[in-house]
């Protein structure tokens, strides 16, 4: 087993921003999806496939760690904001997507709303830590 206790600071970050007033049930699907979102576009994250001692094999996951943040529909609302001033690979899970069943409900759910109108509960961002910082200004960790 491989043990190297020097910190590993990465160049870029992940972060799911979360809107503070989620059922906790809604906070981690809302996660799962974001995450999955970050994987799908930047497959570069993902690390190698785990193996147990035995011998079995476990899928990869992303080789970095992803930070859970929380703030209010304002401060989600100015992070999308900020976050697409700068074209910053950006997703967005809106209210509207609790009703839906499918991904393609749920592309078309976030279609029939403009931008500024998106009932945000949750976004992930990917760039930079400097940017992402700068976008998620007026978040906190989540408890």
């Amino acid at each position: 087993m491989e043990n190297d206790a020097t910190p590993v600071r990465f160049p870029t970050k992940v972060t799911v921003l979360l809107r503070d007033d989620l059922e906790v049930w809604q906070a981690l699907n809302v996660t799962a999806f974001l995450a999955g979102a970050v994987t799908a576009a930047v497959p570069e994250l993902v690390g190698e496939p785990y193996a147990d001692a035995d011998g079995t094999a476990y899928l990869p996951m992303l080789g970095r760690p992803i930070l859970v943040m929380q703030g209010s529909k304002e401060v989600l609302t100015a992070a999308r904001e900020r976050a697409a001033g700068r074209s910053m690979p950006l997703a967005v899970f809106t209210a509207d997507l609790f009703a839906t069943g499918n991904d393609a409900d749920n592309r078309a759910a976030v279609r029939a709303v403009a931008a500024a109108d998106l009932d945000l509960v949750g976004l992930a961002v990917h760039g930079p830590r400097n940017a992402v910082d700068k976008i998620l200004k007026g978040a906190r960790m989540h408890p």
